[in-house]
């Protein structure tokens, strides 16, 4: 109760029963967001909870008064500072965004232009939204990329989102919403592409800008240790409404709900034996030797390209038949660049690339179709990597009458299947992919790839948009579908967990370089390197400050 006399304190964000449906060609109405209403004050951090689906990311892209293309706000209020967004006039909505409330989308390869260089990016945040000078953004610019944590802000200025690794690129996301300082930052799982040390770095920085600037958020994610160490309340949504919300401390140490503490059990942690398979001892399906490479920047004196620092450095391992070998390291240690190379989608400038005992094209486009084929490729981004005018059931067959020649119904029949392995309902075939909730993208892009029977799947942060409990799932069912396949993976992640319940055997990265590679029980239960010592240290420690909050479970 308030006491007597006390100032009526209005909330920054409210929002009334908000109700918001997806509706088919065919006019079929889905709800998503159900009744859902919360209040938010300045300077307070709301935690959003749930499986892929709940509607979390659905109702993040609604407090910015955006409903995605299908979708619907049906009834309800979001009032922002006494102004409600649902009423809003679009011109209104647009003169909001970006300087009273700002988002960090989930995936920050999509939400950046790809054409333009980094640094142009956050600086047209500035002059557009902030009124700054050409000369004043672009110093802006380089100070925010450095509040980051992202060494030499000028090279990184001078990059194209693809020249950055998936961690550098959400920061450079970051720094675009933080630009003009709003009142509200929404925060759609802005750490499911950093690594642990990273991560830690982000979320300090984050934590820094609440204290100093008394802003509101509303931070949406499936890491479940994140929100106890950052937010002070959690909401746990479930098919679109709220099943609890509370304190943190409250719900996560004494839960009140079966779904809530469904989501506090799914957290995976590296601790007692490590569940991934003992490696085949088979012949030796991909060996890489002095694999070396780098990032070429344009010299327009010289009209040649000048190259940068190597990307990747003398990089030697090999895979087995039905092997899965982890990679791990912090954003831009090379790992993607390194799934990338193997791939084809790059070409290295040294080195050797063997495949199944002969030499392996460097590029995609020179290598056999059966070699394309056996070789697949599941990215960090499963929105930006599926077609979006095609509906996904047809981009999962297509592998199937591409490489294996099926007749239509055969390949519906297959796609089917690939669907129900992977926990997918068959009613989303005809979906788009931008109906579809990020993990669903996931494990479309994941079918898609199993579709063409391949020998060896690269995995780029395949669980990065998957909440804790369909984490696990899919992890299982990946590696019932690897094992009854045969399907060697080179599982790239910043993720030690997926790392020590997937691979028998794992490498780990700093800086281009291989620092340290063996067995995944003794690489992690006895570290031979400082750097994968903190990687550890790193991995655990989100675990350890939410412990006291996880005491109750």
């Amino acid at each position: 109760m308030r006491p007597v006399g006390a100032p009526v304190v209005e909330p920054l964000l409210s929002v009334r029963g908000l109700n918001i449906s997806w509706f088919s060609q065919q006019g079929r109405r889905n709800q998503v967001v159900n009744e859902v209403s919360f209040d938010l004050a300045s300077g307070e951090t709301l935690g959003i909870a749930g499986e892929s689906g709940s509607g979390k990311s659905t109702l993040a892209r609604a407090l910015l008064g955006h409903a995605r293309g299908g979708s619907r706000i049906e009834s309800g209020s979001i009032l922002l500072g006494g102004r409600d967004l649902v009423s809003l006039a679009p011109k209104a909505l647009a003169a909001l965004r970006g300087r009273d409330v700002a988002m960090v989308p989930q995936h920050p390869l999509s939400s950046l232009t790809f054409h333009l260089r980094v640094g142009v990016q956050v600086e047209e945040v500035l002059r557009h939204r902030a009124g700054l000078s050409p000369k004043a953004a672009s110093l802006r610019s380089l100070e925010l990329l450095t509040e980051m944590g992202l060494s030499e802000p000028e090279k990184i200025a001078q990059r194209y989102p693809h020249q950055l690794s998936g961690g550098q690129r959400q920061r450079v996301v970051l720094a675009c919403a933080l630009a003009c300082d709003p009142a509200l930052l929404v925060l759609d799982e802005p750490t499911t592409a950093l690594d642990k040390t990273t991560e830690a770095q982000v979320l300090e920085l984050i934590q820094r800008l609440r204290r100093a600037r008394r802003g509101a958020m509303v931070f949406v994610t499936h890491d479940l240790n994140v929100i106890a160490e950052i937010c002070d309340r959690v909401m746990v949504m479930q098919h679109g409404k709220v099943v609890e919300e509370g304190p943190v401390q409250q719900v996560f140490g004494a839960p009140a709900q079966p779904y809530t503490r469904l989501l506090l059990g799914s957290a995976l942690r590296v601790d007692g034996a490590s569940e991934a398979q003992p490696g085949r001892h088979g012949s030796i399906l991909l060996e890489v030797a002095g694999l070396g490479f780098s990032y070429a920047r344009p010299s327009l004196l010289l009209r040649r390209a000048s190259t940068t620092t190597p990307t990747l450095t003398d990089i030697n391992f090999s895979l087995g038949r039905g092997e899965v070998l982890g990679v791990i390291g912090e954003s831009g240690s090379g790992k993607t660049t390194l799934g990338g190379l193997v791939t084809g989608f790059l070409a290295p400038e040294r080195g050797v690339l063997r495949f199944d005992g002969a030499a392996l094209a460097g590029r995609a486009a020179a290598r056999s179709i059966e070699h394309r084929r056996r070789i697949q490729m599941v990215f960090q981004d499963p929105l930006s990597s599926l077609n979006p005018r095609r509906r996904v059931g047809d981009q999962v067959a297509r592998p199937m009458r591409l490489f294996h020649g099926l007749d239509k119904r055969k390949a519906e029949a297959r796609t089917v299947q690939l669907f129900e392995e992977l926990g997918l309902n068959a009613d989303l075939l005809t979906r788009f992919p931008r109906q579809l909730s990020g993990g669903q993208q996931q494990r479309v892009a994941i079918a898609r790839a199993f579709a063409a029977e391949p020998d060896l799947l690269v995995c780029d942060e395949i669980t990065s948009a998957l909440d804790a409990s369909v984490q696990a799932q899919l992890l299982d069912q990946l590696a019932a579908m690897q094992r009854r396949a045969g399907t060697a993976l080179l599982l790239i992640t910043h993720d030690l967990t997926v790392i020590w319940r997937m691979a028998s055997r794992v490498i780990v990265m700093r800086s281009g370089r291989i620092l340290e590679q063996g067995e995944t029980n003794a690489v992690f239960r006895t570290p031979s390197n400082p750097y994968t010592a903190a990687l550890l240290d790193a991995a655990t420690r989100a675990t350890r400050v939410a412990e006291p909050a996880f005491a109750g479970v």
